[in-house]
């Protein structure tokens, strides 16, 4: 059946030359640009839905792109820089802001490793973000070879479009199928301060560019209340003479930890302020996954969008997953879960279907729809974090450490660490902990007349089966044969409390320092029960480890030990 589609795909093309709806870019092939009308586009669309929907349906719900929710995502952003050549002033400091080392971000080849995964596992579109992707110097090679993908049918930019008229003809050849262009003012002295940059013609000759090569950009605007509130007419007047999609973005009023709505300005207003001068704007026909309402002014060469994310969102379509300069895969932009596919793809250990597994564990964990409320920011930089993680052209750079988890496997589940290939040596592991008990505990402690017996031996002695009996207590722990384990337990009068110290040590292929952690722990719970008939008023404090050696990575704590008083 799936050939049997393919080939249907290939015949219409060759009778159809160019295969590309109005809403994509024309490609170039040969050196000729190509078109398709609308009408053929939607027999072609028809044809195949014909051919295989129950094929179609089934590879779809056993897809590692298919959420619980049913929603099949074929969509991916990927954002190729952390870097932008802007300074908008309501998005980050005149300075900028810090960026991770280069060594974290995605290299080329791991960025067209990913792409390759997803479109195999269903991905069909890709978009490329930033920051600015255009300051990347192999953008052009990463399109062309995006391109060369054999099912993946769309490859598109979001861009500020600065370098647009330098670089829009090598990135159609290469087969840019569509771009984007944010632009939130259509007034030069006003862009000029928001972007503390020049360049504001050089934005509005690449979008006029784009469109003499046969392109409909969208050009995604912010509305702020007190902020460009006053250009909405302008910018639908722009689409009259420009086959253009201007789209308003609804302003995400994130402030510190609360929303504050004052620069809101809703879908609704909008619509209503346009409406007042053009009665009769319409509203088009829109796609199942778009996150845009269409709408247009009858005779305009362009049209108009709204994204509502704000006061209509559109998750139950959401067909959309998003990929970070440092390779962390995000299912949903309000969402504060990341998993790394940067540190997957460096483990050697890891193959290309464990990889697979991990990207279908995330989209598992996709929600219903995003949270009502946004995570919590640094203030100085909330609008710079908030703002970049949603609105398209913007730098993405929140906050992250993630790593890999070895207790985890690809999809989520807990697991044991397979030490089996790990050499067999002599580990040894010290821990302390320390047990505040009070000045009349100590002097019974010290008399040896509480009524529960000799609590420095018992604490020993618990210390040593707490060691013994760790895999036990702790779910992921090896079952070690330890070779010794001595436990110390001290009375320190003048600071009325009891130190508690663990040496353990074993010949084997892990580490022993939970065991050596689990023994003073054990202990020290021990001096808790045994004195707490005197009071409760005993503080367990100070657990840690000292040191341990004999592993892949040996640790000693740097800092001068105390000197026990002895009793």
């Amino acid at each position: 059946m799936r050939l049997l589609v393919r080939h249907a795909i290939r015949l219409f093309g060759q009778e159809n030359r160019g295969g590309v709806a109005p809403e994509v870019s024309p490609i170039w092939r040969g050196g000729f640009r190509l078109k398709a009308t609308t009408g053929s586009l939607n027999l072609a669309t028809a044809s195949v839905q014909q051919l295989e929907p129950l094929e179609k349906q089934v590879e779809r719900k056993n897809s590692p792109l298919t959420d619980t929710f049913g929603r099949h995502h074929s969509y991916l952003r990927i954002s190729l820089t952390e870097r932008c050549n802007l300074r908008c002033d309501y998005c980050m400091p005149a300075e900028g802001v810090p960026l991770q080392p280069k060594g974290k971000l995605l290299t080329t080849e791991e960025i067209l490793r990913l792409a390759r995964i997803f479109v195999k596992q269903g991905v069909r579109k890709i978009r490329l973000t930033g920051g600015e992707p255009t300051v990347r110097r192999d953008i052009v090679e990463i399109v062309e070879q995006m391109k060369a993908l054999p099912e993946l049918e769309q490859v598109g930019i979001t861009t500020n479009g600065l370098v647009l008229t330098r670089l829009l003809l090598p990135l159609q050849r290469a087969g840019l199928d569509s771009l984007n262009i944010s632009l939130d003012t259509l007034k030069r002295d006003r862009f000029e301060k928001i972007t503390r940059r020049k360049g504001w013609e050089r934005v509005i000759a690449g979008i006029d560019l784009a469109v003499q090569l046969g392109y409909r950009p969208k050009i995604n605007c912010v509305l702020m209340r007190d902020f460009n509130e006053d250009e909405i007419c302008d910018f639908v007047e722009f689409t009259k003479d420009r086959p253009v999609d201007v789209r308003f973005i609804e302003y995400m009023p994130f402030s510190g930890n609360k929303w504050h709505t004052e620069r809101l300005i809703s879908y609704k207003d909008t619509l209503q302020t346009i409406r007042e001068r053009w009665p009769d704007f319409e509203a088009l026909p829109n796609g199942p996954n778009d996150t845009s309402k269409a709408y247009a002014v009858p005779g305009f060469k362009g049209q108009v969008g709204f994204i509502t994310s704000m006061t209509e969102h559109f998750c139950g379509t959401c067909n959309r997953l998003r990929l970070t300069a440092d390779g962390n895969i995000k299912v949903c932009l309000f969402g504060n879960k990341e998993f790394s596919l940067r540190d997957a793809m460096r483990n050697k250990n890891i193959t290309e279907e464990q990889l697979v597994d991990l990207i279908g564990a995330a989209v598992q964990r996709k929600k219903k729809q995003h949270a009502d409320a946004a995570p919590l920011l640094h203030h100085h930089n909330h609008h710079f974090l908030f703002h970049q993680a949603y609105y398209p052209s913007r730098l993405q750079l929140l906050v992250r450490n993630y790593s890999q988890l070895t207790h985890v496997n690809a999809k989520g589940k807990a697991q044991m660490v397979d030490v089996g290939a790990k050499p067999l040596t002599t580990r040894l592991a010290r821990a302390e902990a320390t047990v505040q008990v009070g000045e009349e505990i100590t002097r019974l402690i010290s008399a040896n007349e509480l009524a529960k017996g000799d609590v420095l031996t018992v604490a020993q002695l618990a210390g040593i089966t707490g060691a013994k009996r760790t895999s036990d207590l702790i779910p992921l722990c090896h079952n070690i044969s330890l070779s010794s384990v001595k436990v110390q337990a001290t009375l320190l009068k003048s600071e009325h409390s009891v130190r508690l110290e663990a040496t353990v040590r074993c010949s084997g292929q892990t580490g022993v320092e939970m065991e050596a952690l689990t023994a003073v722990s054990v202990a020290a719970l021990t001096v808790y029960d045994m004195c707490k008939a005197v009071s409760h008023d005993i503080c367990i404090t100070n657990i840690r480890l000292l040191s341990k050696s004999g592993g892949k990575r040996d640790f000693r704590r740097e800092e001068p030990e105390k000197v026990p008083e002895v009793e």
